[in-house]
């Protein structure tokens, strides 16, 4: 069954991270995202930009697009995984050990209803 792992962070602590702290934090997610795709457990992940550089669609018809994401939380979705075990167990198995990886994270572990895979994309975000 798939599942998705959402990552919560307080952005501006996220921000605030060196260069070598960014990189030492990846380096070790990385490490959990290689084995979890060897084990044939993990299908697309990603880490999203800043919400200062998205935008909203709200409205009938054609919308309107307004700056940011406009949620009143502290913690903003900063990336996703999408992973496919047996049980919810494996899907929380796989986020705690993200979450020993990256302690101020917050992670949630929702069933996937429907997957459209999609076509194969690029490793670095240019169409």
């Amino acid at each position: 069954m798939y599942f998705a792992i959402l990552a919560y962070h307080a952005e501006g602590i996220v921000q605030s991270w060196s260069e070598e702290e960014d990189a030492a934090l990846m380096t070790e997610l990385l490490r959990i995202n290689d084995r979890l795709v060897e084990e044939k457990s993990l299908g697309p992940a990603a880490r999203l930009g800043p919400t200062s550089e998205a935008v909203t669609l709200r409205g009938k018809g054609d919308g309107m697009v307004i700056d940011g994401p406009f949620a009143e939380t502290k913690e903003q979705l900063l990336g996703f995984y999408v992973v496919d075990f047996p049980d919810i167990d494996g899907a929380i198995a796989a986020a705690r050990e993200l979450q020993r990886a990256n302690p101020t994270a917050v992670y949630e572990i929702r069933p996937i209803l429907l997957y459209l895979p999609g076509a194969p994309l690029g490793t670095d975000g240019q169409s």
